[in-house]
């Protein structure tokens, strides 16, 4: 009987991209390609100097297709759902590079923006930079989440009203009201008020109050009348449109406008981005 030969990582990694399989873990390619520990280290950082390979945490790994070698890595959007089942982290793609998908193309977003329930750090992969944003509790928006196809698999999405209420909740992640009455503008004509209201229950009543006052300043009326219904239920409190810091409140600007529907407090209205 002819023994089996054991391929090398090298021919292991080809194989697996020849399938469009981008994606493995340091333990699964020790086992199918039966090699040890200190081979598949040897062999996994020549491949990452020739710039095959590229290991965003350590234990995974990311094939780089010929295509991608002057990018140092393929798209983010690639990969990230194994990435995030790797780290065992719910997760989806939100804010402005959600917003990318239903067609809020006025604002070009240079990192890819994933929400989890973990705190992660910052990853740069090859021209990528991915940003993690923080929810404790994934559950309570797990209706808005979608499935969407992407160039290599399918990715977790938010939907689009999920959408419009992530970038009132982490504003930081869209440099700024402007920016969100610009994706507001792109994505608003698609926000089903119904969903929007019900998704409105997860979030902190001061996004919920600067979202329906945008949205009606805006022109959306229909899915404003819905979040207005829903905070019916809550009892009203004042809040700042834009959120100033006590160290500046004595700066800021005088009020332009005080809504009594939205209980929000405008002192520039924000114009979108042309």
């Amino acid at each position: 009987m002819i023994p089996h030969r054991r391929s090398s990582l090298s021919m292991w990694v080809a194989n697996r991209l020849a399938k469009t399989r981008l994606t493995f873990s340091r333990e699964e390619a020790m086992r199918e390609a039966g090699i040890s520990h200190g081979a598949f280290l040897d062999a996994a950082e020549r491949l990452q100097k020739r710039g095959h390979l590229v290991s965003p945490r350590r234990g995974f790994y990311v094939i780089v297709p010929p295509r991608f070698l002057s990018w140092g890595a393929p798209p983010a959007d690639w990969y990230i759902n194994e990435l995030m089942q790797f780290e065992r982290c719910p997760y989806y793609v939100g804010l402005i590079k959600a917003g990318e998908f239903y067609g809020a193309t006025h604002q070009a977003v240079m990192e890819f923006q994933v929400v989890t329930d973990k705190r992660l750090p910052m990853l740069r992969v090859g021209r990528s930079r991915i940003v993690f944003y923080h929810r404790k509790n994934m559950a309570a928006v797990q209706r808005g989440i979608v499935d969407r196809k992407a160039d290599n698999g399918f990715i977790k999405l938010s939907s689009v009203e999920l959408t419009a209420l992530d970038i009132l909740r982490y504003p930081h992640g869209v440099a700024g009201l402007a920016n969100i009455a610009t994706v507001l503008t792109d994505i608003g004509g698609q926000l089903d008020g119904g969903k929007l209201a019900s998704l409105s229950q997860a979030y902190e009543r001061s996004v919920v109050q600067r979202l329906g006052y945008l949205l009606d300043k805006l022109g959306f009326t229909g899915p404003a009348e819905a979040l207005n219904h829903s905070l019916s239920r809550r009892t009203p409190t004042w809040v700042e449109l834009s959120p100033i810091r006590k160290v500046f409140s004595d700066l800021a600007p005088e009020p332009k406008e005080r809504s009594r529907k939205w209980h929000v407090v405008m002192r520039r209205m924000p114009e979108p981005d042309w």
